[in-house]
């Protein structure tokens, strides 16, 4: 049995919910998702919802429970597998069956597919069609992966009765406690940074070390934003004798969720560092590993274990997906937002998903409404927007906060309080009224900023709810979607068949108005980024922060000098050429015309 995968894209995790079941939905057909392991509460109702649909007897799991977090979730991956595997065994007995199938199946395949061209042989074929075609499905097909994701400082201290929870119970150590108790064989995300104290805790599980075969039955996948991180992370979990996978480099600031923007480091130079030094990622790690299990007594690995570089943040045409396969020769590429228009592959409410139709590129923004401080890409008109301006219009503000999955601040209990919610917002306000060296301009100001905090982790899993007709507790909170800013160019639902079709450039459901190139529109993303920055700033500016804005300048100038050298060489994006070339042009003075304020003696 052969482990390539079906296909050269994935679908990321997508918020809380967005992709909670998309496996379910699309991996018979070989496609792989990532789900988001960290709210227990939705993946224990998720699974009530699909073992009831599937007559399957899981049991429900009390938040009484020993260690009911990382139960839940073990169960949820458990079942699912189960699914998947049911489904994937159907699928294969009707394509052996239906030659309509047969065909809409190798329809969806890339283009330049061995396993297409089989299929298609087959399919030509006039005696024993039935027969080969079984073997060869036997032999080459296989379901999409059922990846994992965890926001690594989504890691909450636990309490019980007051009594804080050893560490293993912190909420990311759960719920890598969960899948690690699972019986997948399949991928862990790991993103938002490093958390040394839960990277150490993956050397508890066997599963994430070698077998003497040299297999791993689970595998680590890093969501980073740059190469540096990358070796020292890389490195970091080598040291324990855990090896990297693969590395999902994300566009900073052209992506869905939370934005982690680089220095000024543009996404094509990131590739291409990549490209030329993943070699050193292999050798350096490689050499590390070895020493670690030695120590550890476990079995060694002569040879480098596979290691994948894939990509993702912007993409929307065939051509930018042939281009980031061929010239940075990623092994994926990750398309998320187009596929919250896809009723088949991801789980968003009707209204929602007309909203996300709707919007156009002005509605799309960068937003502070995420508790973690970092900035969260939104879209203008959701429910949850319009429910926290009604009550506002009443002067009330903040959630109930009944989940408290980002309740990370210190500042008022040793337990956490989420800066979204009502009690950590009626203390800061009342902090607010009673400070009188501020102006009225300032205070509104910093209400404002107070205030915006959104509830992540009731509006994140409502749509999923709301789709499947499942009964919503507790404060009204609407829902909160996070789509990257490449949406806005795509404005209608499609099915999976005509989304994958669009992929491979089989046909094109792109709107007919002019889409920048995905380089540019990051580009562009990034100079607005740093001019609002500046604008932003607070007066005196500290030297640190004038040296930091000058390498955000200079990572620019030298990213549109790459774009410039790359698109003239490069045998892509030629019918588009010389409008970008007047792009690249134009930021470059654009860029160049940003003053960086001189730092305060």
């Amino acid at each position: 049995m052969t482990n390539k995968p079906l296909h050269n894209f994935h679908i990321p995790v997508m918020g809380l919910a967005y992709t909670i079941d998309s496996p379910i939905r699309v991996a018979q057909y070989g496609i792989s998702s990532v789900i988001s392991i960290i709210d227990d509460e939705i993946i224990e109702r998720m699974k009530d919802f699909y073992a009831k649909k599937f007559n399957l007897d899981y049991l429900g799991i009390s938040t009484k429970t020993e260690d009911y977090r990382a139960k839940r979730i073990t169960d949820y991956l458990d079942m699912m597998d189960d699914i998947v595997n049911e489904k994937f065994e159907a699928f294969k007995q009707e394509i052996t069956k239906n030659k309509e199938t047969l065909k809409n199946f190798i329809g969806i395949l890339p283009n330049t597919s061995d396993l297409k061209n089989g299929l298609q042989n087959i399919l030509a074929q006039k005696d024993n069609w039935g027969t080969a075609i079984k073997s060869f499905i036997e032999d080459n097909l296989q379901p999409g992966s059922i990846d994992v994701n965890i926001m690594t400082k989504v890691d909450k201290d636990n309490f019980r009765k007051n009594e804080q929870l050893p560490v293993m119970y912190n909420d990311a150590h759960a719920s890598l406690r969960g899948f690690a108790n699972s019986k997948l064989s399949s991928s862990m995300v790991l993103s938002a940074g490093m958390n040394p104290r839960l990277y150490s805790y993956i050397e508890e599980f066997d599963d994430f070390f070698p077998d003497s075969n040299g297999v791993l039955k689970k595998k680590i996948i890093l969501k980073v934003s740059d190469f540096r991180s990358a070796m020292i992370q890389g490195n970091f979990l080598a040291k324990k004798g855990l090896w990297i996978s693969e590395y999902r480099i994300e566009s900073g600031l052209n992506c869905g969720g939370h934005a982690f923007a680089t220095e000024g480091m543009l996404l094509g130079p990131i590739m291409e560092e990549f490209k030329q030094k993943k070699n050193d990622l292999i050798q350096s790690a490689h050499v590390l590993m070895i020493n670690a299990l030695e120590q550890k007594g476990r079995p060694a690995v002569a040879e480098p274990l596979e290691m994948k570089i894939t990509v993702q943040g912007g993409v929307g045409t065939a051509e930018e997906h042939d281009f980031l396969l061929e010239n940075y020769h990623v092994d994926s590429v990750g398309w998320g937002s187009p596929f919250l228009l896809v009723p088949e592959a991801t789980s968003v409410d009707t209204e929602t998903r007309k909203l996300l139709l709707q919007s156009k590129q002005e509605d799309f923004y960068l937003s502070n409404i995420s508790p973690l401080g970092v900035p969260f890409n939104s879209v203008r008109g959701t429910s949850n927007e319009i429910l926290k301006q009604q009550k506002a219009a009443h002067q009330k503000f903040g959630s109930s906060c009944p989940k408290k999955l980002l309740a990370l601040s210190k500042e008022f209990s040793p337990k956490g309080t989420c800066t979204a919610s009502k009690k950590y917002q009626d203390i800061k306000l009342k902090e607010l009224k009673e400070d009188n060296t501020i102006t009225p301009e300032q205070y509104e100001k910093r209400k404002a900023a107070i205030t915006e905090k959104a509830c992540l982790c009731i509006g994140l899993v409502n749509a999923a709810y709301m789709e499947q007709d499942l009964p919503i507790k507790g404060e009204k909170q609407g829902v909160v979607i996070c789509p990257g800013p490449n949406l806005a160019f795509f404005d209608k639902e499609v099915s999976l068949s005509e989304m994958v079709n669009h992929i491979y450039g089989n046909t094109n459901i792109l709107a007919d108005h002019e889409r920048p190139n995905m380089f540019i529109n990051e580009l562009k993303m990034y100079i607005d980024y740093l001019k609002k920055e500046i604008a932003d700033s607070f007066i005196p500016i500290t030297p640190s922060q004038a040296k930091k804005w000058n390498a955000f300048k200079k990572n620019l100038l030298e990213g549109i000098e790459y774009y410039h050298n790359l698109f003239t060489a490069s045998s892509f994006f030629k019918v588009g050429l010389k409008t970008i070339r007047m792009q690249l042009d134009h930021y470059q003075l654009e860029l160049s015309a940003v003053e960086i304020p001189q730092a305060d003696k």
